[in-house]
């Protein structure tokens, strides 16, 4: 009687990495007050078309908006990363 030995290959499971979790949820905590701050800054903007910030003010809101949504997907591919690897 033959007695067949198999390696037992332990496998692990894959989990969470928290520090890259942690990060982010950094990352979308930003997302979340450039999200506010950029349309707020629009309508300061808009609102106020005879001043003579408004030309400046104007393109930082803009430049706020395009980063809230760059940093939503970094935010969102760093978390998948963390849990996904």
């Amino acid at each position: 009687m033959y007695v067949l030995q198999f390696n037992t290959l332990k496998m692990e499971t894959k989990r969470t990495d928290k520090n890259l979790l942690y990060k982010g949820l950094k990352t979308m905590g930003l997302t979340l007050v450039l999200m506010f701050l950029g349309p707020t800054m629009f309508y300061v903007a808009l609102t106020n078309s005879e001043k003579p910030l408004y030309i400046p003010i104007l393109i930082v809101a803009s430049i706020i908006c395009i980063l809230a949504i760059l940093f939503a997907f970094k935010g969102l591919k760093i978390i998948m990363d963390s849990m996904f690897k």
